[in-house]
This record gives structure tokens, C-alpha cells and sequence, in this order.
């Protein structure tokens, strides 16, 4: 079951990112929850299988293009269909919004994720992504 984002999820959802290595010291995950909350909150989604929360993806459509950060499906349960199911789910819903196009990052040196979503229909843009924090989520050292 694919389902929006509750906030008892939050526990179980920042597991599931840990054990797939999207936790990142410069982002600090119940920062980017609340985050989300305040601005398209329907589009977190949780993908749940026998009552454990297995896959996450979340989605947003600033009015030009579509994003989605936090695409993880638990290792155990990977190669199901269910990133597959979460990623359908967040481009119908961003169809919806009446989305033109969807960007995702994939870190470089991942080449199972690019292949992964190379299979689902994207392909790779010739541009440059650029960052920069305007917040900072860790403290000042």
C-alpha cells in the first residue's frame, strides 16, 4: 500500500533512510521531515507492506518542474517493485498538479540508482546541479 506520510511515521521512516544510506551529516532528517509537513505534505509518501513502512519518496512541484528527494526502499525488500510503485504513484500525482517534468539527483558513483531509474523511463540532462545551504542543519563547529 502506498499511502501519505503520518506523523507517526517518523521513527520508522528515518530507520528505513539509515539503513539506506540517505542520511547525510548535512542534512538532518527530522528537520527535513518538518520541512516537507509545511508545503505539500500529501506528496511524502510511504510505501507500507504488512504493516511495516518498507519505501518512502518525496515529491514536490514548485510550478515549473517537479522534484523528488528520499527515494528508499528497504534493502530486504528491493527488487519488488516497490520504488517502482512509489515512483509511478509521485509522477501521477504530479501529473495531477499539472507537473510538465520531474528532476531528480542521484549521487555519481551510484550506478545500481541510475540504472534503476534509467529503466523507469529518465534519462540524464547535460547540466550542472548547483547548491547552495541557505539554513545550516549542523551546528557550527
Amino acid at each position: 500500500m502506498i499511502r501519505s506520510y503520518e506523523s507517526a511515521d517518523e521513527s520508522a521512516v528515518i530507520e528505513l533512510w539509515r539503513r539506506c544510506e540517505l542520511i547525510r551529516p548535512w542534512n538532518d532528517p527530522h528537520k527535513d521531515i518538518r520541512r516537507k509537513l509545511t508545503t505539500q505534505a500529501e506528496l511524502f509518501l510511504v510505501g507500507v507492506l504488512y504493516g511495516e513502512i518498507v519505501g518512502t519518496a518525496m515529491a514536490g512541484y514548485d510550478g515549473h518542474r517537479g522534484w523528488v528527494n528520499y527515494l528508499a526502499v528497504d534493502p530486504e525488500h528491493r527488487r519488488a517493485g516497490i520504488g517502482r510503485r512509489l515512483m509511478r504513484r509521485a509522477e501521477e500525482n504530479l501529473t495531477e498538479l499539472g507537473c510538465p517534468k520531474l528532476n531528480l539527483q542521484v549521487r555519481t558513483g551510484n550506478h545500481e540508482v541510475l540504472e534503476f531509474y534509467r529503466r523507469l523511463g529518465y534519462r540524464v540532462d547535460e547540466v550542472v546541479s548547483l547548491g547552495k545551504r541557505l539554513i545550516s542543519d549542523t551546528p557550527e563547529v
